[in-house]
């Protein structure tokens, strides 16, 4: 393997070990993950739960086996696409178009079939499942999905500033609410660049390490304080998820740029 598709394999393993901690904590909590909202009253739910669960888990194992990582990359891709953003967030989106943090979450699970479009365009073009051509539109496809992902992001840091402030460390200079509203700026940048094309490789490596940076900071620092909490076990692995889905489009771009 090369060093180019070395490096593409990390990125989508990084985000295969996301989905597989979204998985592993619906089987351990018995619940489905918070960003995918199953009615309280749906029949079997537990059950369905456990299946959810168990499925993400199959299905990023999948991707993080080279042999058949384009069949779970498209697994999840339908899963997150169909069933998560479609059918769970689309129910909703009917009931609340008029409050932000919907659409924030609906990009989230968004991003993360982005990236499994990435991931299997690119792993079915190697094992010449598809054709070249079909797999530069669905990579282009998921870079623009992604791209209006971190629009939706940076808009959530200034809707939400009295809660995305107080994640960051109080002791990182110069305050809590800079780094609010920088981090606000650099996903809204982010999303014009990769839009745009302008700059968009440089614009998802910087995404990738700023979303990184979440996971070190913010999310291991509130999961290390109440370890008990579903809701803290999701938002790290879906933050992993979304890193890793960040990482395969930079790479992604590195290709189309060659």
């Amino acid at each position: 393997m090369t060093a180019e598709k070395t490096t593409m394999a990390f990125g989508w393993r990084v985000y295969g070990l996301g989905v597989m901690g979204l998985g592993i904590a619906c089987l351990t909590f018995g619940n489905f993950d918070p960003g995918q909202p199953m009615p309280k009253n749906f029949p079997a739910r537990i059950v369905l739960a456990y299946a959810a669960g168990a499925f993400m888990v199959a299905a990023a194992v999948a991707v993080e086996w080279r042999r058949v990582a384009a069949w779970g990359a498209a697994a999840l891709t339908v899963y997150y696409a169909l069933f998560v953003v479609i059918l769970m967030n689309g129910r909703l989106l009917l009931a609340d178009y008029a409050v932000y943090v919907t659409y924030e979450n609906i990009a989230m699970q968004f991003a993360i079939a982005a990236g499994g479009l990435i991931v299997y365009a690119t792993t079915a073009q190697i094992d010449d499942q598809i054709d070249a051509a079909l797999a530069a539109r669905l990579t282009h496809l998921g870079q623009w999905a992604f791209g209006v992902c971190a629009l939706v992001f940076g808009g959530a840091h200034f809707v939400y500033m009295s809660n995305t402030a107080p994640l960051v460390p109080k002791w990182l200079p110069p305050t809590q609410e800079f780094w609010g509203y920088a981090t606000g700026v650099g996903f809204v940048a982010a999303g014009v660049a990769i839009l745009t094309g302008v700059q968009a490789r440089l614009a998802a490596i910087l995404v990738t390490a700023m979303l990184a940076s979440f996971g070190l900071l913010v999310n291991e620092r509130i999961l290390l304080a109440d370890h008990c909490s579903h809701w803290n076990w999701s938002e790290s692995a879906v933050n992993l998820a979304v890193t890793g889905a960040s990482w395969v489009v930079a790479d992604s771009l590195a290709r189309r740029r060659h």
